[in-house]
C-alpha cells in the first residue's frame, strides 16, 4: 500500500540501493540492489613475485581411545588460547521420508544436558567468554587456555550427555518448517536444492533435501534414535590446537571421552547418479523469478592426492575463482549481465566432487549468458592460458595459503585433512612448491579432464515466459522439473483466454472482488501503516493518499530515512538530506497510480492490454498491462496476486515483482496485508493498519 522513490540508506553492513518505483500505491514495493566495489585486476601491474616462503606447520601428536576416537593435539604457545573440534566422520546417511531429522538434531543438541539446565549451561559458557557450538555430526569450542579443562568439559557434556525434550523439539521443528516455507518462493534456494538433486540423484544422501512433508514426518523419537545411532566415537576425531600441554590434554580427554560407547552402526553404500552423456538444460519454471539462476555442473573424481590436484585448483582460479576470473570479466565487466560470475571445484571422498560455474543474470540475457559460460569453459580447455594469468593465480593461492596457516582453525583443518584424505606427512609443507610447479599445459589438461563441457547439466531456475524461447534457440536438449526436482511436462505459456474476457472485464471483476465500485467510490483518503525486517532492523512505513496525491514516509530506528511525495503537478523525494525530483515518464506513471484504488481509473481505459494467462505461485492469473507494469489477477477469485514492473537500474532494464496476499476486510473493502518481494531474499512487508477517510489532511502533501 506504499509507493517508493529512489533513496539510499547506509547500514552498518553494506550500502543498499533502494529502488523505489511506482508499483501500485497500496502494495509496498521495496527493491534492493546490492552494490560491491570490485578491483579491476586486469588493469593493474602485478608485483614481481619474490622467493617462495618456507612453510613451517606444527605437526600433531596423536593417540586413540579404546572406543575408536582419534585425538590430534597441535601445541602452539604463541597465544593463550585453545580450540577443540570434534568431527564424527560417518559414511553417508540417507534420511529419505524423514529428511531433516539431522538438521533438527543440530538445532537441539547442546541446549541442555543431564548435568545442567539450558540456562545454566549457557551461563557457564558466557562466564568463560568461550564459544561452543554443536551439530548433528560434531562440536567445536574455543577460549582462553587457562579455562581449557572447563571448556572441554562443557563440550563433552553437551555432546555426550544431551537431553532432548518435547518442548525444544517442537520449537526447533517449527523453526525448520518456517524456513522451508520461506524458501518455497526463493529462486536461489530452489536452484541450489534442485542442482544437487539432479546431479547426484534425489534419492541419495547428497541429492535429497528437506520438504515440509519430510519434516512433518520427523518425531522426537526419531531425533533420539538418530543421535544414539550416529553420534558415536568409532569414526570420531578430536583436534586440539593451542596453548596446551600434551600430557595434561591426554589425561583430560581420556577422563571425559573414554566412557563414550560405540554404537557399532553399519552403513549402506550409495551410488550417485553420474554425469549425463551429453550437455543438457534442466529447467525449473518459477514465475516469481526476477532473474535467472544458472549453474553448469558435472561430477568430478578429484582427490587431494591426485597429481593434477594443484593444476585443477589453478585452472578453476583462472576460469572463475574471483573478480579477476574470466567468467567475471566476461559476464560482469564486459557485458554487465550480473553482479558476479564464478566457478568452483570440490574434491571427492565419500561421494564425487563437483565442478560448478554459476551466476544470477537478468532474464532477458539468460540464453546469452549460457552461451558465454560454454565459450569460456571451451576456451580454457583448448587454448593455453596466458603467462600473466597463471602467475596471478599462483600468487593469489600462495598469498592466501601463507595467510591461512597463521590461523589455529586452519592448522586444525589441515591436521584433520591429513587423516581423512590420507595425505603425505609433508603435503602442506610442499604446497607452495607444488602450486609453483604447475604449467600452462597442466592447466589445459586439467580443464579437459574435469570441466566437462560436453557432459554438463545446465541447471536454470527462472521465469519461463521470459527466458524459455531463448533457451530453445541454443539447440540443447531441455528437460523440465518442478521445484522439488520432479520431472514435469513442458509448461504451456500460450493458454487460451476464454471468450469474452477482456482487460476491462478482469479489472471489473477485481473491483467487485475487493468491495464493489460503489463502496470504493466512497473512499476519499487512505492511510496505511506497514513494516518490514531489513538486515535485522525494522523498517516502518506510513503512506497517505487521496485522489491525485500520495506521500510515503519510511523510518528506521525512529529516524526518517526517506520521504516521497507525488501531486498532480510535481513529484520529489527526500533522502539523506537531499531532494530528488521525479520527472518525465516516471512522474507520469506515478501520477497514474496516485489514487486510493488505481484500477478505478483503468476500468474504462482502452489502452490497457490483456496479455494472457500465467501461473503465479501455482495459480492461474490474468495479466493486464498498463505502461511499464503488468498486473496479475487470480482467474478464480479476481483478487490481485502480483505486479511486475520493468524499470531501468544502473543503465540496465530489469523487472521487479511484488506478490500480494493475506487479504483482509476493512470496512467492507479487502486489502492485501502481506506483500512479498524477492531481492535475493524474500522481503515480507506486513500491513498493521488501514484507515479509511481518516488520518489524512491536505497539509500532508506539502
Amino acid at each position: 500500500m506504499i509507493i517508493f522513490r529512489k533513496s539510499k540508506l547506509i547500514t552498518n553492513l553494506k550500502e543498499i540501493d533502494y529502488t523505489m518505483k511506482n508499483i501500485y500505491i497500496y502494495a509496498a514495493s521495496l527493491a534492493f540492489t546490492l552494490s560491491a566495489l570490485q578491483i579491476q585486476a586486469q588493469d593493474r601491474k602485478q608485483p614481481v613475485a619474490g622467493p617462495a616462503p618456507a612453510v613451517q606447520i606444527s605437526q600433531p601428536t596423536s593417540f586413540t581411545l579404546k572406543n575408536g576416537m582419534k585425538v590430534l593435539v597441535v601445541q602452539n604457545h604463541k597465544l593463550p588460547r585453545v580450540s577443540y573440534t570434534l568431527t564424527i566422520d560417518n559414511p553417508l546417511v540417507y534420511e529419505g521420508e524423514k529428511a531433516g531429522v539431522s538438521s533438527i538434531l543440530s538445532g537441539m543438541i547442546g541446549n541442555e544436558t543431564k548435568k545442567m539446565s539450558k540456562d545454566k549451561f549457557n551461563d557457564e559458557i558466557d562466564f568463560l567468554g568461550a564459544n561452543i557450538n554443536f551439530w548433528s555430526s560434531g562440536a567445536s569450542a574455543s577460549g582462553l587456555s587457562k579455562y581449557n579443562e572447563t571448556i572441554l568439559g562443557l563440550l563433552a557434556d553437551g555432546a555426550l550427555n544431551a537431553i532432548f525434550t518435547q518442548e525444544e523439539f517442537d520449537k526447533v521443528k517449527a523453526q525448520s518448517l518456517e524456513a522451508i516455507k520461506a524458501d518455497e518462493k526463493s529462486v536461489t534456494a530452489t536452484a541450489r536444492k534442485v542442482e544437487d538433486a539432479l546431479l547426484y540423484g534425489k534419492n541419495t544422501p547428497v541429492g535429497e533435501f528437506e520438504t515440509e512433508q519430510t519434516l512433518q514426518n520427523v518425531t522426537l523419537q526419531d531425533v533420539k534414535d538418530y543421535y544414539q545411532k550416529y553420534f558415536s566415537p568409532e569414526n570420531a576425531y578430536l583436534v586440539v590446537v593451542g596453548d596446551v600441554d600434551y600430557k595434561q590434554t591426554e589425561k583430560m580427554v581420556k577422563k571425559l571421552f573414554e566412557n563414550w560407547k560405540s554404537s557399532k552402526t553399519s552403513f549402506i553404500d550409495h551410488k550417485m547418479k553420474g554425469n549425463v552423456p551429453e550437455t543438457q538444460i534442466d529447467f525449473v519454471d518459477m514465475s516469481n523469478a526476477v532473474q535467472s539462476e544458472i549453474s553448469l555442473v558435472n561430477e568430478v573424481e578429484l582427490k587431494m592426492t591426485d597429481k593434477d590436484y594443484f593444476a585443477v585448483l589453478l585452472a578453476n582460479q583462472i576460469l572463475g575463482g574471483g573478480g579477476e576470473g574470466r567468467l567475471f570479466l566476461n559476464l560482469r565487466e564486459a557485458h554487465g549481465w550480473t553482479y558476479g560470475a564464478y566457478s568452483s571445484v570440490s574434491t571427492a571422498r565419500k561421494y564425487p566432487g563437483k565442478f560448478r560455474a554459476s551466476a544470477s543474470v537478468r532474464n532477458v540475457v539468460t540464453d546469452s549468458a549460457v552461451t558465454e559460460f560454454i565459450n569460456e569453459i571451451d576456451n580454457i580447455r583448448h587454448t593455453l592460458v596466458k603467462d600473466e594469468e597463471l602467475e596471478m593465480a599462483k600468487a593469489k593461492y600462495v598469498g592466501n595459503f601463507v595467510m591461512e596457516i597463521q590461523k589455529p582453525a586452519t592448522v586444525a583443518r589441515y591436521a584433520l585433512n591429513k587423516e581423512l584424505y590420507k595425505l603425505p606427512a609433508d603435503f602442506y609443507e610442499n604446497y607452495i612448491k607444488n602450486i609453483n610447479a604447475v604449467t600452462a599445459q597442466d592447466i589445459q589438461k586439467a580443464a579437459q579432464k574435469y570441466f566437462l563441457k560436453d557432459n554438463m547439466r545446465i541447471v536454470i531456475v527462472g521465469k519461463g515466459t521470459e527466458i524459455l524461447a531463448g533457451l530453445e534457440n541454443l539447440s540443447l536438449p531441455i528437460n523440465y522439473y518442478n521445484r522439488l526436482g520432479e520431472t514435469v511436462e513442458k509448461p504451456d505459456y500460450n493458454k487460451a483466454v476464454p471468450a469474452g474476457v477482456t482487460a476491462q472485464s478482469v479489472i471489473a471483476k477485481y473491483l467487485q472482488a475487493i468491495g464493489g465500485e460503489q463502496k470504493l467510490s466512497e473512499v476519499k483518503t487512505l492511510m496505511t501503516t506497514s513494516s518490514a525486517e531489513v538486515q535485522g532492523m525494522k523498517l516502518e512505513m506510513i503512506s497517505k493518499v487521496k485522489s491525485g496525491y500520495i506521500v510515503v514516509e519510511q523510518k528506521m530506528m525512529g529516524s526518517v530515512i526517506s520521504k516521497q511525495v507525488i501531486t498532480p503537478t510535481e513529484g520529489y523525494s527526500f533522502a539523506q538530506g537531499q531532494k530528488i525530483d521525479v520527472t518525465g515518464e516516471e512522474l507520469k506513471d506515478a501520477q497514474t497510480e496516485a489514487y486510493p484504488f488505481a484500477e478505478m481509473q483503468w476500468k474504462d481505459n482502452t489502452d490497457i492490454q490483456l496479455v494472457g494467462i500465467e501461473s503465479v505461485n501455482g495459480k492461474e492469473a490474468y495479466g493486464v498491462k498498463i505502461g511499464n507494469s503488468t498486473h496479475y489477477y487470480d482467474v478464480e477469485t479476481g483478487l490481485k496476486t502480483a505486479t511486475n514492473q520493468t524499470m531501468e537500474q544502473n543503465g540496465q532494464m530489469m523487472t521487479q515483482t511484488i506478490y500480494y496476499g493475506d487479504y483482509k476486510e476493512v470496512k467492507g473493502i479487502k486489502f492485501p496485508f502481506l506483500q512479498t518481494m524477492n531481492v535475493g531474499i524474500d522481503l515480507e512487508i506486513v500491513t498493521s493498519e488501514v484507515k479509511i477517510n481518516e488520518g489524512v489532511s491536505d497539509g500532508d502533501f506539502k
